[in-house]
């Protein structure tokens, strides 16, 4: 197998501790984020399947259950939890990244 000069840089890149502190901190914030939707999403799950009534009830007398406006919340939820990751990527995960890229090249 040949060495380019990409893998080089890319050795260089993984070693500098700004690179993995920015990994670490945008795993962690990726984690933290799916974390939520998931107990969202099980917890809704699981009201479904232990007190099906709860989100059986209607509101304010009509046809629309709870279960309709909670089921919406929680895509709404994983739109905004997407929404949020894109924003802080591109504010600065990128920022970081390329900060860290202009040192490995200098």
């Amino acid at each position: 197998m040949t060495v380019t000069v990409q893998d080089d840089v890319l050795e260089q890149l993984a070693a500098t501790p700004a690179y993995r502190h920015l990994t670490r901190t945008r795993n962690r914030f990726a984690a933290v984020l799916t974390t939520i939707i998931l107990i969202a999403y099980f917890g809704f799950i699981l009201l479904i399947a232990f007190d099906p009534t709860f989100l059986g009830r209607s509101i304010a007398g009509g046809a629309t259950t709870l279960g309709v406006p909670v089921g919406l919340g929680i895509i709404i939820l994983a739109i905004a939890l997407t929404g949020l990751y894109v924003w802080r990527a591109n504010r600065v995960f990128d920022a970081d990244l390329a900060a860290v890229l202009r040192a490995v090249d200098a």
